[in-house]
C-alpha cells in the first residue's frame, strides 16, 4: 500500500517547518567530526578577531565566509549520504562525487584561513 504524499505546510507554518528542518539539519551536521572542528574554529577566529580589534566589517566577512563553509559542508555530507544509500557498493563516480564535495569544503577552508591571515598580520 503506497504511503499518502506528504502535506506541504504554507503560509507562517511553512516558515516554523523550515526552521525544524534546519534545526534538524544543524543537529545531524554535528555528528560530523570536520564540523564540529569547523565551529571550534569558528569560535577560535571570533576570539583572535577580538584580541586584534577587528573591525565591524572584518567580523561580518569572516561570519559569512564560515557560514557558507558550514554551508558547503552540509551539502558535502548530503551528497555523502545519497552516494552510501543509492550506491553502497564502491564505485568511480560515487569516489568523485565525495572527493568533489570534499574539495569545495577544502576550498572554503582556505577561504577562512588566508582571510584571517590577512586580518591578524595586515
Amino acid at each position: 500500500m503506497a504511503e499518502p504524499p506528504i502535506e506541504k505546510e504554507t503560509g507562517f507554518r511553512h516558515l516554523l517547518a523550515a526552521g525544524g528542518y534546519s534545526w534538524q539539519g544543524f543537529l545531524r551536521l554535528l555528528k560530523e567530526e570536520a564540523f564540529r572542528h569547523e565551529l571550534i574554529g569558528f569560535v577560535i577566529g571570533l576570539a583572535v578577531f577580538a584580541l586584534v580589534g577587528a573591525s565591524g566589517v572584518e567580523f561580518m566577512v569572516f561570519v559569512i565566509l564560515m557560514f557558507s563553509l558550514f554551508a558547503a559542508e552540509s551539502l558535502n555530507t548530503a551528497v555523502e549520504e545519497i552516494i552510501d544509500r543509492v550506491s553502497p557498493e564502491r564505485s568511480v563516480e560515487g569516489k568523485h562525487a565525495k572527493d568533489l564535495g570534499s574539495f569545495a569544503t577544502f576550498c572554503l577552508i582556505c577561504s577562512n584561513v588566508i582571510y584571517a591571515v590577512y586580518v591578524v598580520f595586515f
